[in-house]
């Protein structure tokens, strides 16, 4: 069935269309209740019965597959390489659900786990799910206090860590961040099991504190626990406006049934196939698709513990596909803008060595065309841009190789995935016609594997997705459709700045500095004028060993962007810095940066990578005279 035929299908009749998806997969009851409704609030396979990590390990070891590669472990920081069949998996993942059972963790409870990139961080996963017990990973290296609000939202009865984590060649301790999270936590935790590693080891306190090894060595192993298709499978804790993180629920049954959908109609993946998303499992990629998504599919999934450059070289990622005969790789556009500027030439890139991947995926901040032109001419693989959330779990718009390949266009994320009705929509939630901006938004019901509330928070979850629009998700993303259909997202709204009266996306503008031959990567922001409101500030970083005088390169970039989007821009200055400031997860702070241009008080994140960014930036704005 062809693309349009699925999509419709997938849109007129949910119930028939997720229906045959939900029968590819192992139920314990298999679902007929497949969508129902009460009150504006949508369930799928409300009376299917499952597991997730039966279907992600012992279905496939019971259909004779155990000896099959599941997870690749590969640590350049550490040296260490490490393989686990599909019956190695289930046997750690079983004894430490073992473990956790003797913690008394049973269905419904919580567990965080503050883990660093190695193997131990998906078992402590699949061993919750083994159980019924909701976790929730908190990205590794975050600060005490940012932890201690997690866990007093999920008020989980065990915290799962390591001894330490480690960034490029700097160990950090994460036993002391637990420690101090839950002094300052409220809510009290009782048991805390730590995985040991040689880089550093951790003081345990007899009257909390477990080793992992000695707890899982005395566990029996244990069962699938039967949930409902509706119970939490994970919260995961994404950015608010308000501050306060927001807990997004994701339930097990339509989780399963959208990501196993998903690994072949976007990723075009076959069971046995290398995937390799190059995330974090602190992040929603990592959820789902280092852990649930390919094993779910019976895929061979990769934990790579790196970083795209720096360890060693921008080579990396081009070593790690051609070891494992990786299918297909999927990472942030942030990570190949790393490499493309420490490997302009493409010189650590070999044609020949990628031979076994089909394509390369890019989600998680917009995928300028620079970046992606470089990506598709150096490796001579496409390059497919595709637009997701933390809130959906899984991708909203993308190229559906695994049903159709469409043409891809340079800044577009192609066309709405089958179960998806995405609009872009006015101010007062009329449809926009082509090629006009306005707010991304997909009309209910969402399609299994999307949020179905925030984690004890019903009201915060209406108010934040469901009340701008009546009936449909806002998802806080702007864009438009061209005349194809083809979905273009220019960034969050409030990237909007008014120029004039003139509504204008800094994305549009970034696009333009992008592709001048010496940037490496930048970022627009606007700037408050007393004449026209707004008027638009160009950051740019140079690409290593570009040779050019600033003066010469802002009036460049001034003549490109008057080009491209005309004088209405009123895009009339461009700094160089040494690097932005960004998230771990590679996204650029872009209200920190209008914080500074506003000489107001920054509210520094705990997502931050490097602080010592907003001091670079500080210094350039106050060279420049853009700050006093």
């Amino acid at each position: 069935m062809d693309y349009q035929s699925q999509y419709k299908r997938a849109i007129s009749d949910p119930n028939g269309f997720w229906h045959d998806q939900a029968k590819k997969l192992p139920w314990f009851t298999s679902p007929e209740n497949i969508l129902s409704e009460s009150s504006g609030r949508y369930e799928w396979f409300s009376d299917g019965e499952m597991n997730t990590c039966y279907m992600a390990l012992d279905h496939h070891v019971k259909q004779g597959r155990g000896d099959q590669t599941a997870l690749l472990y590969d640590s350049p920081v550490t040296g260490t390489k490490q393989s686990f069949t599909y019956q190695h998996l289930l046997d750690e993942v079983s004894r430490f659900a073992g473990a956790l059972q003797q913690k008394g963790v049973t269905k419904g409870d919580r567990v965080v786990i503050y883990m660093p990139m190695i193997p131990q961080a998906a078992i402590a996963m699949l061993a919750c799910a083994r159980l019924g017990a909701i976790h929730s990973v908190v990205f590794g290296g975050f600060a005490p206090r940012e932890l201690a609000v997690r866990i007093d939202d999920a008020k989980p009865d065990v915290i799962v860590t390591a001894s330490c984590g480690i960034e490029i060649d700097r160990v950090i301790e994460y036993k002391p961040l637990v420690d101090e999270a839950i002094r300052l936590a409220q809510h009290s935790v009782n048991h805390c099991i730590v995985f040991q590693r040689e880089q550093a080891i951790a003081d345990l306190d007899a009257s909390r504190d477990s080793d992992w090894l000695e707890v899982a060595s005395n566990a029996e192993p244990a069962p699938c626990t039967s949930v409902k298709a509706t119970d939490p499978l994970y919260i995961l804790y994404t950015s608010g406006t308000t501050g306060k993180p927001k807990g997004v629920v994701r339930d097990n049954g339509g989780h399963a049934v959208a990501l196993n959908f998903s690994l072949n109609a976007i990723y075009n993946i076959k069971p046995g196939d290398v995937f390799w998303a190059a995330s974090d499992v602190g992040w929603v990629v990592g959820h789902s698709y280092i852990v649930y998504g390919p094993l779910i599919y019976g895929a061979t999934t990769i934990m790579y513990e790196g970083k795209p450059v720096r360890t060693p070289d921008a080579g990396a990622f081009w070593r790690v596909i051609e070891e494992y005969q990786v299918s297909v790789i999927f990472a942030a556009p942030t990570a190949f803008r790393a490499i493309r500027k420490e490997d302009p030439e493409g010189k650590k890139i070999n044609p020949e060595a990628l031979s076994c991947l089909n394509a390369i995926y890019m989600a998680g901040e917009r995928l300028d065309p620079a970046t992606y032109d470089w990506t598709r001419e150096q490796t001579g693989k496409p390059v497919i841009d595709h637009w997701w959330q933390t809130e959906t779990g899984w991708p909203i718009c993308a190229n559906p190789v695994g049903i159709e390949a469409f043409e891809t266009k340079p800044g577009s994320s192609t066309l709405p995935v089958p179960g998806f009705d995405v609009q872009v929509l006015d101010e007062s939630g009329n449809e926009l016609p082509a090629n006009e901006q306005g707010a991304i938004a997909i009309k209910l019901p969402m399609p299994p594997g999307c949020l179905p509330t925030i984690w004890q928070d019903d009201e915060r979850f209406t108010a934040s997705y469901l009340s701008r629009y009546d009936g449909y998700y806002c998802s806080g993303d702007g864009g438009y459709k061209d005349a194809d259909g083809y979905v273009f997202i220019m960034g969050r709204t409030d990237d909007v700045i008014n120029v004039a009266g003139h509504r204008l996306s800094t994305g549009e503008m970034e696009e333009v500095l992008a592709a001048h031959p010496a940037v490496a990567e930048c970022t627009v922001i606007g700037v408050a004028d007393s004449m026209k409101g707004q008027v638009p500030l160009g950051m740019v970083l140079l690409k290593d060993g570009a040779d050019i005088d600033e003066s010469a390169l802002e009036a460049e970039l001034i003549a490109m962007v008057r080009d491209a989007i005309g004088p209405v821009a009123s895009f009339k200055q461009a700094i160089v810095v040494p690097r932005l400031p960004k998230t771990r997860s590679g996204k650029i702070l872009r209200k920190v940066l209008r914080q500074m241009v506003s000489e107001e008080t920054v509210n520094v994140p705990s997502t931050i990578d490097d602080p010592q960014a907003i001091d670079d930036v500080k210094q350039s704005m106050r060279r420049k005279g853009v700050i006093q």
